[in-house]
């Protein structure tokens, strides 16, 4: 049991930890507007894609597979939101600033994870590697699930509170103007194997 486990915390961990969408927006968000608000956002993420993991594994990849411009699609959909993304967080220019810039709520947040792209490899990837066919599909499922949920979790976690921490540094307005145009830049540039990869 713990051998055929260690390999999905492994992919897990690896896979949570590393700079991506999810993290560069949570990192921004605890800069930008605190643990409290940004807490939807964090559960959004952390329920949200194994969720997502678990919808795709019970069926929705078979209806992919059918109809493959489905998936072209969401993924050019994916590569639109995440540059506009990009571009609202470059153009954040206050910390806790009201108005159009709020921090995600926990449905967007979930919706968000059906178009990252990053979302969509980690997923496949982790069902293609640790599932099959001739094992019990169900109890694989959610054994990837419940591993993103208790490793990724607090992956996500230290993105945020390294956002939070940050925000104790970047008091100057031009400091924080700068941070904010590098997350969306990083963003932005988390785009660019996504964009190769569909040619």
């Amino acid at each position: 049991m713990l051998e055929s486990l260690f390999p999905i915390v492994l992919f897990t961990f690896s896979t949570s930890i590393t700079p991506g969408p999810n993290n560069l927006m949570i990192m921004a968000s605890g800069l930008n507007y605190g643990v409290n608000r940004s807490i939807p956002h964090l559960l959004g993420i952390c329920l949200g894609f194994p969720a997502m993991i678990v919808a795709i594994g019970l069926g929705l990849g078979t209806l992919f597979s059918q109809f493959p411009l489905l998936h072209e699609i969401i993924r050019w959909v994916g590569i639109a939101y995440l540059l506009y993304l990009a571009w609202v967080i470059a153009n954040t220019r206050q910390v806790d600033s009201a108005g159009s810039n709020r921090p995600f709520t926990f449905l967007q947040a979930v919706a968000f994870q059906w178009v990252n792209p990053k979302g969509w490899i980690m997923a496949v990837g982790a069902l293609a590697a640790f599932t099959s066919p001739s094992g019990e599909m169900w109890i694989e499922i959610a054994r990837i699930a419940l591993t993103f949920i208790v490793i990724g979790g607090p992956c996500i976690i230290i993105w945020l509170l390294f956002g939070v921490r940050l925000k104790k540094r970047l008091t100057e307005p031009r400091h924080l103007r700068r941070f904010n145009i590098t997350m969306g830049l990083l963003l932005a540039a988390s785009v660019v194997p996504i964009v190769l990869g569909a040619q």
